[in-house]
Parts: C-alpha cells; structure tokens; sequence
C-alpha cells in the first residue's frame, strides 16, 4: 500500500511546495578595486559574512521534509571553507567580490549538486546584503 502525505502537506490534491534555509558564516577580507581610490570600500578591510542557502520542493511523505539539513550542510562545507578565512579577491571568479558577485559564485559552485536550490543570499554586514536567485 503507497504511503500516503499527513493532511498538513496536502492543499487540495496536490503537495504543499515549501522552502527551507541552512545558513554559514565565514570571516574574509576584501577590497573592491574597480572603485575610486577615495572611496572605503576599495581599501581592504574584512566582513563576517553569512549565507543563507534556501531550497524549495514538496516535503517528502516520509519524512515530512523537503531535504535534510544535514544534507545542505554538507554540500556548503566545501564552499566555505574555500571563503574561511581568506582574501577574496585571491579566490578564482571572485577578483571583484561584490556581494552580488559572492552569491552568484556560491551559487554556480551549489546548483551542480543541490536539487532544488532557489535561493543564495549573502550579508557582509547584519543590515547589507544580496539575494541571488539563479539564472
């Protein structure tokens, strides 16, 4: 007999589509050379960044989730740990690490690997940042 979904993940007949997050921190410098020297942003200095990584699908009749955390977590290890503690601007692809350019960087490296990605977001500071959605 075929499990059937518990009433909380079903919406009419069809699955309730939902979306979960794990989120990692990493501590880099930067600088931004495609700026005027005058500006702050273009000398070094250092962030403690987060990102959050969100993926969506329908929570598994099983379980009841729609991916492990643990899961996430695993496939984000590899990403963080080339950031860690690093110059950015010496990480490949991430010569001008704009956040904008860090979130599409953390993406291409996740989607290969990562059913259901949908969303990278990333903040330098606890009230700045980028959400990148995937092309």
């Amino acid at each position: 007999m075929a499990t059937q979904p518990s009433d909380s993940q079903v919406v009419g007949n069809t699955l309730t589509l939902m979306e979960i997050y794990k989120e990692f921190g990493f501590e880099s410098a930067h600088r931004l050379p495609n700026l005027p020297p005058e500006h702050k942003c273009s000398r070094l200095h250092g962030h403690s960044f987060r990102a959050r990584i969100h993926v969506q699908g329908e929570p598994d009749p099983i379980t009841g989730w729609v991916m492990d955390f643990a899961e996430i977590a695993a496939n984000c290890e590899p990403v963080r740990h080339e950031l860690d503690h690093r110059l950015l601007n010496d990480v490949p692809g991430l010569e001008n690490p704009t956040s904008e350019v860090l979130a599409r960087w953390i993406w291409n490296r996740l989607a290969p690997n990562l059913a259901g990605l949908c969303l990278v977001e990333v903040s330098e500071t606890c009230t700045s940042g980028c959400l990148y959605r995937g092309a």
